[in-house]
Order: C-alpha cells, then sequence, then structure tokens
C-alpha cells in the first residue's frame, strides 16, 4: 500500500468500523486535475446503496476537518463487489484456488502481467499457476490483484 493509501486508511477506518463496517481498501487514483478517493467497504450482510450514502456522509466531515487531500477530489464509496481488488495479504488466502489478475510494478520473469490460479501466499510471496506453469510473485511487486468471479451453473439468463 503507497504511502497516501496507508494515511487514509489510518485515518478513516476507525469511523468505518465505528458503523460497523470493515474497510476492504482504499484507491488514491489521480487520472487528471482532480483525484478521486475511492474506499470499498464490506458486511456481512451484504453492502447497500444506503450504507455507501452513509459512510460517505460520515466520511465527507472527517475529510473536511483533517484535510489529508489538498486540492480538490471525488470522493466514492462502494463494495467491494465479486471482482474484488485484492488490498493486502490478508485477503488473499480466502481466494486460494480462484482465478487472479495480477499487475506488477516491476517485471517477474519479463513480466508484468499474471492472468492465473492462485497457489499459495505466504507473507512475502504468492505462487500463481499460469498455462501449468507456477510464478512466485514478490507481494512488493504486486501493484493491482484483482479476484475473477466464478460463474456457476445455472447463473445468467434463463
Amino acid at each position: 500500500m503507497a504511502g497516501k493509501e496507508a494515511q487514509l486508511t489510518q485515518l478513516l477506518q476507525p469511523t468505518v468500523e465505528a458503523m460497523g463496517y470493515v474497510l476492504w481498501g482504499i484507491e488514491l487514483i489521480s487520472p487528471g486535475k482532480r483525484p478521486t478517493l475511492r474506499l470499498y467497504i464490506e458486511a456481512d450482510a451484504g453492502i447497500s446503496v444506503d450504507d455507501c450514502a452513509a459512510v460517505s456522509h460520515q466520511l465527507s466531515g472527517v475529510l473536511d476537518v483533517e484535510d489529508p487531500i489538498s486540492s480538490e477530489y471525488t470522493l466514492e464509496v462502494s463494495s467491494p463487489g465479486v471482482d474484488r481488488l485484492l488490498f493486502s495479504p490478508e485477503h488473499y488466502s480466502p481466494y486460494v484456488g480462484e482465478m487472479i489478475d495480477f499487475r506488477l510494478r516491476l517485471p517477474v520473469e519479463g513480466r508484468r502481467r499474471y492472468k492465473g490460479t492462485l497457489l499459495a501466499i505466504n507473507s512475502e510471496t504468492v505462487i500463481v499457476v499460469v498455462d501449468d506453469q507456477e510464478f512466485e510473485l514478490p507481494l512488493r511487486y504486486v501493484d493491482r490483484a484483482r479476484v475473477f468471479p466464478r460463474l456457476e451453473i445455472g447463473q445468467g439468463k434463463q
């Protein structure tokens, strides 16, 4: 997690948890002149639009008082969804055996993108199987990891 995201997590996590939610992760995206602060929240009962609005309202107050982002920005609060991003090593374990798309900051064996089955994780690396070949990826190299949802038989249009 980058420095600014870590600072924002430390600032916002207590408010999110006090409201009964889990702060799944934070992205600070700066595609142009106005950055976007995107928070993903989770709860056992799931997340509704009303939950996102309530958290957004509470966090807006905290952000206005603390002012951790000096420029104008857009605040978005969302559910992580089924194709969720994995932000911390603890997030990976439940998805062993699932298809994950990894984007790396630095190449491993000449590649920066790996899409394959998560075989194992430890405190420093993930092992992913791509086309029957295992690759060991240092966690510190992972820029982004996203779960590919598994479609169950019977899902979709009838």
